[in-house]
């Protein structure tokens, strides 16, 4: 029988109602008792790191999550990781750099609705994701919600209510569980061994563009930052293109070694800042980074990685490009 370690982090799976709202209270243990059918597919420890509306959660708690599934690595055959929905696409883009090429499943899933309600869709998220992890042929860090699989690093929560949360963006599905049995399409590429890291540079921030944004907030933003991700329109640019404010900004930041990283809002297709004035000049000229089709999450994560294992500008962008995970399709020219 297969050996599953439940790492629990609270969320609205292991919310109560509360005078002020739901509020996480429930441990990983409690749950088994809610899905007894999981007793028959393998042997289960649950091991509490938080318990917090994932609102709360910070690249701290990453870490937490990391050291929890490397001191536990070789005593089980998969992790399932029990996370509140908000930041779970974070967490899931986050888990994929600090363990990277894992032959074993991590995954992680939550619900929309507390487990202890008789309307919820926590216990088939549950089963579901320990029929993953014990299935053992999709390996590495993936969701596992409302009955798809999607890879670690294209995740994101699409849907603020419904049971189908999540989407995988730019990306297929790695899978579909049906009748309590994994279909797989794709198999993430693993190593023999996983690699673990466990520290990451939290001095990222976002500026999301909005029309008549000043040059002050993206001032403001690569003062407090050593890496700043401009979330654009359409495939990317700047307001007034190599003309205007933005512009100088950038070009003094990155002269002074810090990383700016272009994104588009558009969910799909991704950015490509060759095409207009407006972004052009940012990558040929200035050595802007371009996110082509990752996920914010992923660029969020991935920058507070590398920026960690170094802090020149040229092996930062070295390792931004080098696919991560299944994080990039796209590759610069």
């Amino acid at each position: 029988m297969k050996r599953i370690l439940m790492i629990g982090t609270g969320g609205t799976i292991a919310s109560e109602m509360t005078d002020a709202g739901l509020s996480p209270g429930l441990r990983g243990a409690d749950f088994l008792q809610y899905v007894p059918a999981v007793e028959k597919l393998c042997h289960v420890d649950c091991l509490q790191v938080c318990n917090i509306d994932s609102t709360n959660m910070t690249p701290e708690h990453w870490l937490m999550i990391v050291r929890a599934v490397k001191e536990h690595y070789q005593e089980y055959d998969g992790f399932v990781i029990s996370h509140g929905t908000d930041t779970m696409a974070y967490t899931a883009a986050a888990l994929s750099y600090l363990i990277q090429n894992s032959p074993k499943p991590i995954v992680l899933t939550g619900s929309q609705k507390p487990i202890h309600m008789d309307v919820t869709d926590s216990k088939t998220n549950l089963m579901d994701s320990f029929t993953v992890a014990c299935d053992g042929r999709i390996p590495g860090v993936s969701v596992v919600f409302g009955g798809v699989v999607i890879l670690g690093t294209r995740a994101r929560k699409t849907y603020s209510k419904s049971y189908g949360a999540f989407s995988s963006i730019n990306y297929p599905i790695l899978g579909v569980v049906q009748d309590g049995r994994l279909v797989p399409y794709i198999q993430p590429a693993a190593g023999k061994e996983p690699t673990f890291y466990e520290a990451l540079n939290t001095r990222v921030s976002l500026v999301k563009l909005i029309p008549g944004i000043t040059p002050t907030y993206l001032s403001f933003a690569l003062l407090e930052s050593d890496a700043v991700i401009v979330e654009s329109y359409g495939v990317g640019g700047i307001p007034a293109g190599d003309q205007g404010s933005f512009y100088g900004l950038i070009r003094s930041a990155c002269s002074q070694g810090k990383v700016v990283a272009m994104t588009t809002q558009v969910q799909n297709e991704g950015s490509d800042l060759s095409v207009y004035n407006v972004g052009h000049r940012l990558k040929s000229d200035l050595g802007v980074l371009e996110s082509y089709d990752m996920t914010i999450e992923s660029v969020v994560a991935k920058l507070m990685w590398a920026l960690a294992q170094t802090k020149d500008s040229g092996e930062v962008a070295k390792l931004f490009y080098t696919p991560v995970a299944g994080d990039m399709l796209c590759m610069p020219e």
